[in-house]
């Protein structure tokens, strides 16, 4: 399993670290709210351990953001507030479980188990716009008994415009929600993808295209 660790305080950073490395989690550490949710964009994650109280984005703040791209990976907030309304807060925002510190070792590992069991069973779905579906369990783009396979960029770019029919992107902002903020892409690498999803659609005879604004950006378009 895969864990992104965003936790501001590097000797609690480093405990959590080693006892989570120690049962068998993959674990990639941040330490700022940016990063974490730059890393929570690019790559993929089984689960998020995300700090609320974090500089230059906090913790919930970066979990919306999350949640309205459409990311579902499960996140368990940490946070040294335990009041009610911090709690209610984490979780409208899309927070899969709350764990207020102090904390022992042995209830986050548990949280975490339980968070992580809850993913596996759960089966996401089926995102559906005009003659097009797109599969998020097989990373499958289909159009009546015709399928195309994407690669986890052009997943990423598809499911974007599909969560946000009619909405034009911009190059940049595909650039930094798709690749984040800190890649060194130049945006020539939205319209090759955007070519190759282009390409697929067609071979799927789909209604559905990606049109361009000129001078404004990409939008998903349902044809007659």
């Amino acid at each position: 399993m895969r864990i992104l660790l965003a936790e501001d305080e590097i000797a609690m950073s480093e405990a959590l670290v080693d006892i989570l490395s120690f049962h068998n989690y993959s674990v990639d550490a941040v330490y700022d709210g940016a990063d974490a949710l730059d890393y929570a964009r690019s790559q993929a994650y089984d689960g998020v351990i995300l700090d609320v109280m974090m500089p230059r984005m906090d913790g919930v703040e970066v979990l919306k953001r999350l949640r309205r791209e459409g990311n579902r990976t499960p996140v368990l907030l940490l946070t040294a507030r335990g009041e009610v309304e911090d709690r209610i807060r984490g979780l409208d925002a899309g927070a899969d479980d709350y764990l207020p510190k102090p904390f022992a070792m042995g209830e986050l590992l548990a949280r975490l188990r339980a968070m992580l069991r809850r993913r596996e069973s759960y089966v996401p779905d089926v995102l559906r716009l005009g003659d097009v579906t797109l599969d998020p369990g097989r990373f499958e783009l289909r159009c009546g008994d015709r399928a195309q396979s994407l690669s986890k960029l052009e997943y990423q770019i598809m499911e974007l415009l599909m969560r946000n029919p009619g909405m034009t992107f911009s190059a940049e902002t595909l650039l930094e929600r798709v690749w984040g903020c800190e890649t060194d892409a130049g945006v020539g690498v939205v319209w090759v993808y955007i070519s190759y999803l282009r390409k697929k659609l067609a071979a799927l005879d789909a209604k559905v295209e990606i049109a361009s604004r000129r001078g404004l950006g990409y939008t998903l378009e349902v044809g007659q």
